[in-house]
């Protein structure tokens, strides 16, 4: 397991075309990440429909500390995704599918929510980064070839365990042989469950990296944050 204690500087909002923003400094660069509100202005405005089964809340808007430490492990593996076709489960705003970008990866990023979206593409005009192939998508029902992708990942993205199974079916399903899953997770426990679950389906998962990432806005203080490989 690689170990790097470095933290970042704190996030500080911004304006940006009229809507909140957030700047930070990542992998050596800056980035500037547009958003239409914080989660909890957000939270407030929700209607009755972000309730449902899939509870659509809107925790896409927000910079976790597993996307900073994902960012991390990324760059260090950019020699290995530097061509690959590559998917970003969740990809929120958009940061870790921009650096993968970025980077050299073709990404194929991925979002249940389509506002999302409409953000991330937004970022990538911002940060001056060739778009990644954004689309809306649902774990459940994958829109792309089977076997046809060399790298997946995902940041903060399994927050009950009936998450488990989902990720895995689409894990078997996307992966080359060959290929690899990167799951970064600030240490929840719900990811036991995950973890148990590929012990039941012959895949192996082990911590490669591990983060302290700094208080962000949304977290009173520093993050462990896990990077776990999932191969088979």
């Amino acid at each position: 397991m690689t170990k790097d204690q470095d933290t970042l500087p704190h996030l500080r909002t911004t304006q940006c075309f009229s809507t909140p923003s957030i700047e930070l400094e990542v992998c050596g660069r800056a980035w500037k990440l547009a958003r239409p509100a914080d989660l909890e202005t957000l939270w407030a405005q929700m209607g009755e429909n972000a309730w449902d089964e899939d509870e659509r809340l809107p925790y896409w808007a927000e910079l976790w500390p597993a996307s900073i430490a994902l960012c991390s492990w990324l760059f260090r593996m950019r020699e290995a995704i530097h061509g690959r076709i590559c998917v970003d489960m969740g990809c929120g705003l958009g940061l870790t599918a921009l650096l993968a970008q970025w980077l050299g990866a073709r990404v194929l990023a991925m979002d249940y929510e389509p506002e999302a979206l409409l953000y991330a593409r937004e970022n990538a005009a911002h940060n001056a980064v060739d778009s990644p192939l954004w689309t809306v998508m649902d774990w459940r029902r994958p829109a792309f070839a089977p076997q046809s992708v060399q790298y997946l990942w995902g940041g903060d993205i399994m927050y009950e365990a009936r998450f488990a199974s989902p990720l895995l079916d689409v894990m078997e399903y996307a992966l080359a042989p060959g290929g690899r899953a990167w799951m970064a997770e600030p240490c929840r426990s719900v990811y036991d469950a995950f973890r148990s679950a590929l012990d039941a389906r012959e895949w192996t998962g082990r911590c490669v990296y591990e983060q302290s990432v700094d208080a962000l806005h949304v977290w009173p203080a520093p993050v462990t944050v896990r990077v776990w490989e999932v191969t088979r």
